[in-house]
């Protein structure tokens, strides 16, 4: 069996906001409040970032448009004694999803972690 950080990618909505700073502060605390109710506060949350089309230098995951912002964010989940690599991202992904339940979510990275000593 094997432990893996998965690392997911949600879309979250925000409405009423019209700075990107104020975005970014509500849906990680939005998302944060809906994973420690299902006590899962052992998921890392923080803003996604995305590559800039012109130059590739990364910037925060945030476009505001009518006092509305899509927020990407960006989650890492330790699973442990799983399979395999696929099975360790159908954990992950089923238990974060469960919590946020209509948030669409995608799988961007899996790294193996290195056995702990005990």
């Amino acid at each position: 069996m094997t432990d893996y950080l998965v690392a997911m990618e949600a879309a979250w909505l925000v409405r009423d906001v019209q700075e990107v700073d104020d975005a970014i502060g509500v849906a990680v605390s939005e998302a944060g409040k809906r994973l420690n109710q299902a006590d899962m506060d052992y998921v890392e949350v923080g803003i996604g970032a995305t590559p800039c089309p012109a130059c590739g230098e990364p910037f925060d995951s945030v476009f505001v448009a009518a006092d509305t912002a899509l927020v990407g964010i960006q989650m890492e989940m330790k699973v442990f004694n799983v399979e395999s690599e696929q099975h360790g991202q159908r954990v992950a992904k089923k238990e974060v999803g469960g919590a946020l339940r209509d948030v669409p979510l995608k799988i961007i990275d899996t790294m193996e972690m290195e056995p702990q000593d005990e």
